[in-house]
């Protein structure tokens, strides 16, 4: 591998370590070629985001992410530029990751540049599709498995999962921004409205909102477990802290649905450390 790839892939893994903290302890437990191309693929997700999420006007960050697409035209086309694409041709040429599935990506971010209410459940779950699916579908492409639709149709549920515990965790950061991703409809059954939610009231008709929402999202989980025994062992363990970290976030605010209002919830570090020792330990004797 040249020097300049070296590099490359160098960047994106500064890049993960940075933004991904419920994430890296996870790709650590991963050989290290799948840890370098999984690092390419986080770092770009990355990118993607940070262009929507920033302070730029709406206009310039759909303008800049058009850039993006187009860079990443150029990347599947051999004609790679920057480190975090660089990286990404390398891997997708290694291991056939589909484009489309990075230009899904790019259409989901691009959502929140527009969307800022989901009216149902629907709707939000063809968000969470192109957002997080997306990257389980690439992720499983790097890692290798011995199932076919099976496998895909387990790995979108958990990015589905994870996904739906990073809106109940950034509920009060999104409603700063103005936005909305608790499926209106259930607002409505239970009760409680957008202006509530915007002030960060903490409600009966909340908690019992939370609680709805919580038993949807273990709902995935246990879908998305079952991508486990399809995965080589070390992804299986990589797989199993992710999601146990985010479990874990799901679990307290299960507890607390409050707690959202209040602080964003995460785990420590050291239980990050003792679930990855654990999975390891547990995918090896399987």
């Amino acid at each position: 591998m040249s020097t300049d790839l070296d590099a490359a892939y160098e960047y994106c893994r500064l890049r993960t370590k940075q933004g991904a903290s419920n994430f890296y302890y996870g790709f650590a437990l991963l050989p290290a070629a799948q840890r370098r191309a999984v690092y390419a693929v986080y770092a770009f997700a990355r990118e993607c985001d940070d262009l929507v999420d920033g302070d730029l006007p709406p206009e310039e960050a759909a303008r800049r992410l058009g850039q993006y697409r187009a860079a990443l035209e150029r990347c599947l086309a051999g004609d790679a530029d920057g480190a975090v694409f660089e990286a990404l041709s390398d891997v997708a040429r290694r291991y056939g990751v589909a484009g489309e599935l990075l230009f899904d990506l790019i259409r989901g971010v691009e959502m929140d540049l527009t969307v800022r209410r989901y009216a149902s459940f629907s709707e939000l779950q063809q968000y969470c599709g192109l957002v997080a699916s997306t990257m389980g579908q690439v992720c499983i492409s790097i890692f290798g498995h011995n199932g076919h639709d099976e496998a895909r149709e387990h790995a979108a549920s958990l990015g589905i999962a994870l996904q739906l515990t990073n809106i109940l965790r950034d509920v009060r950061e999104d409603a700063d921004r103005g936005r909305i991703y608790l499926p209106l409809e259930d607002l409505r059954d239970f009760g409680y409205s957008e202006e509530e939610l915007l002030a960060g009231e903490t409600t009966s008709a909340f908690r019992g909102l939370m609680a709805y929402q919580v038993e949807r999202a273990r709902m995935s989980y246990v879908e998305g477990a079952r991508l486990l025994p399809y995965l080589p062992r070390r992804a299986r363990a990589c797989v199993g802290v992710m999601a146990g970290v985010y479990r874990r976030i799901l679990e307290e605010i299960g507890r607390d649905p409050g707690v959202v209002f209040r602080r964003r919830v995460g785990v420590p570090t050291s239980r990050k450390l003792a679930l990855a020792g654990r999975e390891l330990v547990r995918s090896l004797a399987l």
